[in-house]
């Protein structure tokens, strides 16, 4: 059986490789298929708290601080939503969904209700849900979702 801890106490490190796989890295910016001005890997804002916009450069080493930083950003405030301990796999899943779909988008979600409920299985089938942006399904949103959903219900 998979160790459970409360979800403030997981280390957001430990989920790095898992978004970075799923994100790509861009050092310039660029339009997500949504539209938003994005850099790095995903970031929508730069370390000063300013919206990335058009012509926006950053370095390797930039990137990988603005996604650490979000990730322990996202930690602290979905620690106050998640209500029951998470193993690992449920951990990583929710942050990147969160890190994906915004922190708002899953503590409004049926998938967080369920889960808070004790519904597991059913809470990780609604992963499947949050594949589209920009009003259509994306194949590499589909891809994400499942590998979120495999990881928190293993």
């Amino acid at each position: 059986m998979a160790e459970k801890k409360e979800f403030s106490v997981w280390d957001p490190a430990i989920a790095v490789p898992f978004i970075k796989s799923n994100e790509g890295c861009r050092l310039a910016s660029y339009r997500d298929p949504a539209g938003v001005w994005t850099v790095g890997y995903g970031s929508t804002r730069l370390a000063s708290g300013n919206p990335v916009i058009r012509n926006i450069k950053i370095t390797q080493e930039e990137a990988d601080e603005l996604l650490e930083s979000e990730l322990y950003r996202l930690r602290d405030v979905l620690s106050r939503s998640v209500r029951v301990a998470v193993t690992q796999g449920q951990f990583i899943a929710l942050l990147d969904f969160a890190y994906n779909c915004g922190a708002g988008a899953l503590r409004r979600s049926t998938l967080l209700k369920l889960f808070n409920a004790g519904k597991v299985i059913n809470a990780g089938y609604e992963f499947k849900r949050w594949a589209r942006a920009g009003g259509r399904e994306l194949p590499g949103l589909v891809r994400r979702r499942e590998a979120e959903k495999e990881l928190f219900l293993s």
